[in-house]
């Protein structure tokens, strides 16, 4: 039984770039992992990946670059305002420009870059260094 599809997910991307695996297999599948999966692809933590439909949920295949140190979802999903993101950032980031945060808004999934300069606020999701 999994209560959180993302942050299970995210703890198994991390898992198998821990153990050295060239792909993983995250499941179940859903819209907002998709874009998050989309986010850490186009950052370049991720290579491709695809989705299979197996009848129960589908799944997605991602390959592994060896480049993620830690990902995980940011529970519970605080809201943030366009101005606290900096202060979000310090504190789930390691060092400055190193990372990102991943936030849903009102224009979409997008990281804490592109937030910042759409000056726009959400719910934090997950960060990714």
């Amino acid at each position: 039984m999994t209560l959180d599809p993302l942050s299970n997910a995210l703890v198994s991307i991390h898992n198998s770039e821990v153990t050295g695996k060239k792909e993983c297999i995250v499941r179940p599948a859903s819209n907002l992992i998709k874009e998050i999966l989309k986010i850490m692809q186009r950052e370049g933590y991720i290579g491709e990946f695809e989705y299979v439909d197996d009848g129960r949920g589908g799944r997605f295949k991602v390959s592994l670059l060896g480049r993620i140190n830690k990902c995980r979802a940011i529970r519970p999903r605080f809201y943030v305002k366009s101005k606290e993101i900096i202060n979000w950032e310090q504190r789930f980031l390691p060092a400055r420009e190193m990372g990102v945060l991943i936030l849903t808004t009102p224009k979409g999934v997008m990281t804490s870059r592109e937030a910042k300069k759409e000056a726009v606020g959400g719910a934090l999701l997950a960060y990714v260094f």
